[in-house]
C-alpha cells in the first residue's frame, strides 16, 4: 500500500506542477509546439535526458548486457557526437531559419514533395516503431515488478494488454493537454527521480551480489571484475557476445547518432524551443554529460543480473525488471514505479507531441486548411495525437515476438528513416552551390527504403555484413548520388534558404568548442577503461599497462581540447555573429 501511495503522490505532483507552469502559455502554436521559445538550458538538458532514457534502454540494453557484454556502451557514449553536431553546426542553422519542424526545413531546400515523404516517414516511425517499443518495454517491466499477472489472475498477454492500455492513455494525456513545455517540465522533474532511483538500483544490486558471495560492496566489485571479465569488454572484435562491432562506431553508428540527435524531430524540438542559441548549446552539451551516467543505469544492471542469476533468464528483456523486483526495498518500489512510468511517459508523450506537430504543421496547415487559426491547428494536433495513441497501444504488445529484443528491433527499423534524412539534411545545410532537385531527393528516399529492406532483412544471411555497416555503406552511396545528381542535373527551381529569420538571440556559447572536446575526451577514456587493458583484462583487475594507456590518452585529449578552444572557438564565434547577427541586422 505504501508503494502505491508513493507512486500516485509523485505522479500527481509532476502532473500538477507541469499544468501550473504551462497555464496560459499554450494559447498559440508557438507556445504549444515550441514552448514559445522560452526553454532554458536546464529544461532542455533535463527534457532531453529523460526523453532519451526510457524502457527501450533500461530494459533493452540491460538485456543485451545480460546475454552479451558491454558493447551496448557504444550507443550511449558515442551518441555525444550527434549532440555535438547539433549544438555546434546544426542548431545555428535551424534557429537562424526559424524552423518549427525538420520537414519544414527540408521543404525549403528540396520542395514540398520531399516534405510530404519525410513527414510520412517520421510519422510511420513514431507511430509504428518508436512509440510501441517504449510502451512494450514499460509494460513488460511493470508486469514483472508489480506481478500484475498473479495479482489480476490473468495470462501474460492479458496482463501485457492491460498495462499497455493504462500507460498509453496516461502518457497521451500529458502530451495532448500541455504541448512541448508541459512535456519538458514533466521530463525534468521525472529526470531527477530517474537519476536518483536509477543510480540506486545498481548500488543495491552490488550489495545483493556481495551478500550472495559472502562479502561486501568492494568484494562484489572485485568479483565482477575477475569473474567473466570478457563481459566488461566494450570493444567488440567479433565475439559472439558483441551487440555491435567496434568498427560500426565509425560507420553506421555515426549515422545513427547524427540522425537521432541532430535531425530527429522529437529530439531537436527541445532545442528548437530554446530561448537563445547560447541556452540551446548549453542545454545540449549538458545533456551530453548526462549520457555518461546512462550506462551505469541501463547497461550495468544487466551485468549484475548475469552474476546474480546466471544465464537462465528468458527472454533477455526480463533481466532488468527481474533484478528490480528482487533487490529494491519496498519503500522505494512505489517511487521507482513512478519514475519508470515517468520515463515511459516522457518518451511516449514526446513522440506523440512530435507526431502531432508534424501532422498539424506539415500536413494540415499547408495542404488541408491553409487559413486555420492557431487554436484550430492545436485542436487538430490534439485529435491526431489521440488517434496515434490508440494505434500504438494496439501494436505494442505484439513486440513480445521480436526475435532479438526490443533495442535491436528499434535500431534496425530506424535504418529505414535515418540514412536518407541525414543525407538530405547535410546537403541542405552545407552545400549551397549544389542544388538537388525534388525528384532526386524523392528517388533516393524511395530507393533507400527498398535497398535497406533487401540488404538487412531479406539477403543479410547471404552477404554477411553487419546491419550497422549497411547503414554506413548506404549513407555514402546515397550522399554521392545526391551530390553527383546535383552537379550533373541541378534543380531548375532554386528553393529559398532562410538563413536570417531568427527570432532568438544568436550569440553562441563561448565554451561550446571546449565543452565538446571534453565530452569526446571522456568518451575515449571510458573506452580505455572498458577494454582488454582495463576492466576486461583476463588475468587481474586491470593490465599492468593500463595507467600508461590511460595517462597518454588523457594528455593527448587535454592538449587537443585546449588548442581547439584557443584556435577554433574565436573563428567559430565570428562566423556565427557575421552570418546570423550582423547580416540579419543589416537586412
Amino acid at each position: 500500500m505504501f508503494a502505491v501511495i508513493t507512486c500516485i503522490a509523485f505522479m500527481a505532483f509532476v502532473a500538477w506542477y507541469s499544468w501550473y507552469k504551462t497555464k496560459g502559455t499554450v494559447s498559440d502554436s508557438s507556445g504549444y509546439f515550441l514552448a514559445g521559445n522560452k526553454l532554458g538550458a536546464i529544461f532542455i538538458a533535463g527534457s532531453l535526458l529523460l526523453t532519451n532514457i526510457s524502457t527501450e534502454q533500461l530494459v533493452g540494453q540491460s538485456g543485451l548486457a545480460y546475454f552479451g557484454n558491454f558493447t551496448p556502451l557504444a550507443w550511449e557514449v558515442w551518441a555525444i557526437r550527434g549532440i555535438i553536431l547539433l549544438a555546434i553546426l546544426f542548431l545555428p542553422m535551424y534557429l537562424g531559419g526559424a524552423f518549427s519542424t525538420m520537414p519544414e526545413f527540408l521543404s525549403s531546400h528540396f520542395g514540398e514533395g520531399t516534405r510530404k515523404i519525410i513527414v510520412f516517414l517520421f510519422m510511420f516511425g513514431y507511430i509504428f516503431v518508436w512509440s510501441p517499443t517504449v510502451l512494450y518495454g514499460g509494460a513488460l517491466a511493470l508486469m514483472k515488478i508489480l506481478d500484475v499477472e498473479a495479482y489480476l489472475g490473468v495470462t501474460k498477454m492479458q496482463a501485457l494488454w492491460c498495462v499497455t492500455i493504462v500507460v498509453g492513455v496516461i502518457g497521451a494525456i500529458y502530451a495532448v493537454a500541455g504541448g512541448l513545455k508541459a512535456v519538458a517540465i514533466s521530463d525534468t522533474l521525472n529526470g531527477v527521480g530517474l537519476l536518483f532511483v536509477g543510480c540506486l538500483i545498481p548500488i543495491i544490486g552490488i550489495y545483493a551480489l556481495g551478500d550472495k558471495i559472502g562479502g561486501g560492496f568492494s568484494d562484489a566489485l572485485h568479483y565482477i571484475a575477475t569473474h567473466s571479465p570478457e563481459k566488461l569488454d566494450a570493444i567488440g572484435v567479433g565475439s559472439k557476445l558483441d551487440a555491435i562491432p567496434i568498427s560500426a562506431v565509425f560507420t553506421g553508428l555515426l549515422v545513427t547518432a547524427t540522425f537521432y540527435w541532430a535531425t530527429n524531430q522529437f529530439v531537436i524540438q527541445r532545442a528548437l524551443g530554446a530561448e537563445s542559441l547560447e541556452s540551446g548549446q548549453k542545454g545540449l552539451l549538458l545533456a551530453g554529460f548526462f549520457k555518461f551516467v546512462v550506462p551505469f543505469i541501463a547497461i550495468f544492471p544487466g551485468l549484475l543480473a548475469y552474476h546474480l542469476y546466471g544465464d537462465q533468464l528468458n527472454p533477455r528483456d526480463i533481466a532488468y525488471p527481474t533484478l528490480v523486483a528482487d533487490i529494491l526495498p519496498a519503500p522505494f518500489l512505489g517511487l521507482f514505479v513512478a519514475v519508470l512510468l515517468g520515463a515511459v511517459f516522457s518518451t511516449y508523450n514526446s513522440l506523440l507531441n512530435s507526431a502531432a506537430t508534424l501532422f498539424a504543421v506539415d500536413i494540415y496547415k499547408p495542404y488541408i486548411n491553409k487559413k486555420a487559426s492557431d487554436e484550430k491547428v492545436i485542436k487538430v494536433s490534439q485529435v491526431f495525437g489521440i488517434i496515434c495513441s490508440v494505434i500504438t497501444i494496439g501494436i505494442a504488445p505484439l513486440l513480445v515476438y521480436a526475435p532479438h529484443g526490443i533495442f535491436i528491433f528499434l535500431q534496425q527499423f530506424t535504418g529505414f528513416i535515418a540514412v536518407p534524412i541525414v543525407c538530405l539534411v547535410l546537403i541542405g545545410l552545407f552545400s549551397k552551390k549544389i542544388h538537388v532537385s525534388e525528384f532526386a531527393a524523392k528517388f533516393v528516399i524511395i530507393a533507400h527504403i527498398i535497398a535497406y529492406y533487401l540488404l538487412v532483412f531479406q539477403f543479410n544471411d547471404m552477404i554477411k555484413i553487419h546491419w550497422m555497416h549497411i547503414y554506413g555503406i548506404l549513407f555514402c552511396v546515397e550522399l554521392v548520388i545526391l551530390i553527383a545528381w546535383g552537379i550533373i542535373k541541378p534543380s531548375v527551381v532554386k528553393y529559398a534558404r532562410a538563413d536570417n529569420a531568427a527570432v532568438v538571440d544568436m550569440h553562441p556559447w563561448h565554451y561550446a568548442i571546449l565543452t565538446s572536446c571534453i565530452l569526446l575526451s571522456l568518451a575515449t577514456l571510458i573506452y580505455v577503461v572498458f577494454s582488454k587493458v582495463g576492466l576486461a583484462y583476463e588475468h587481474d583487475v586491470v593490465s599492468p599497462d593500463f595507467w600508461m594507456y590511460f595517462s597518454l590518452t588523457f594528455i593527448v585529449c587535454a592538449v587537443i581540447s585546449l588548442l581547439l578552444h584557443i584556435k577554433v572557438q574565436p573563428i567559430y564565434e565570428r562566423y556565427i555573429i557575421n552570418k546570423y547577427i550582423t547580416s540579419h541586422n543589416t537586412k
